[in-house]
């Protein structure tokens, strides 16, 4: 009964359609989802319900989007005037590249190498026992080079599709396009980094002291906590420098 309400809204008025993507993709938390994927892919789901559930969560916001796409008024195709984003954009998104290769692959790889960086040698043992080279390598990688994907808020290629792209090179990226994942990305990122790092703060004034042999898994949820808020700060800057392109070519946001 739900869903058809909210298809009929949808129909009616579009934007409950966005509303409705965007709360099925913050409910599928995509943050989990780069570390269960490549997981599965190599043969080790942590969880194939938790899984499925996460996926189908993003299959429907999915679902909604494209909805909302088709029962919006049709747009003229626009070519894209490539409007360069602030300096200080520039450089929020190149520490949300570096951070998840510093903070994260690095730890990893020295793990998967069998390197006890900032943890005993118990839990590294532990690390080798539950998990597969092929699940460590996805693990290690997808996350910093999923994180590449930031630099399109910046560069030419995230406000207009390049030349060889068929039907589409040389019009303007759609700024949701961009904006949505970006924005859900980054407060999954933060939310994630902050809960955790308020639960050990909580565990450690209980008197626990693993993090003593473990710092190194601590330290990673600063780095959540700094990626989501340096791609938060990127994406604002793409917001800023999109809307004043449109706001130039006389194109008010949502016509």
């Amino acid at each position: 009964m739900l869903l058809t309400i909210v298809v009929a809204w949808t129909v009616r008025a579009p934007v409950a359609g966005w509303v409705a993507a965007a709360v099925l993709l913050l409910l599928a938390f995509p943050l989990n989802l780069l570390f269960e994927v490549p997981a599965a892919l190599a043969g080790r789901p942590s969880d194939g319900r938790d899984l499925g559930a996460r996926l189908a969560l993003v299959a429907g916001g999915v679902v909604f989007g494209g909805l909302a796409a088709a029962c919006a008024p049709p747009r003229r195709p626009v070519t894209a005037d490539y409007r360069p984003v602030p300096r200080w954009a520039r450089r929020w998104a190149y520490a949300s590249v570096a951070l998840p290769v510093i903070g994260w692959a690095l730890p990893h790889g020295l793990w998967v190498l069998g390197v006890p960086f900032g943890i005993s040698a118990a839990e590294l043992d532990d690390i080798h026992r539950n998990l597969s080279t092929g699940a460590g390598a996805a693990i290690t990688l997808v996350p910093p080079l999923a994180g590449l994907l930031v630099l399109g808020l910046v560069q030419r290629w995230g406000q207009q599709f390049p030349r060889w792209v068929p039907g589409l090179g040389g019009r303007a990226v759609p700024r949701l396009l961009a904006l949505a994942p970006a924005g859900l990305v980054a407060i999954s990122l933060v939310t994630y980094g902050l809960l955790s790092i308020g639960k050990l703060i909580i565990d450690v004034l209980d008197g626990d002291q693993r993090w003593r042999t473990g710092w190194a898994v601590d330290a990673t949820l600063l780095v959540f906590a700094g990626w989501g808020l340096a791609l938060g700060v990127t994406t604002v800057g793409y917001f800023l420098a999109t809307r004043q392109r449109l706001d130039e070519r006389g194109v008010g946001v949502g016509r």
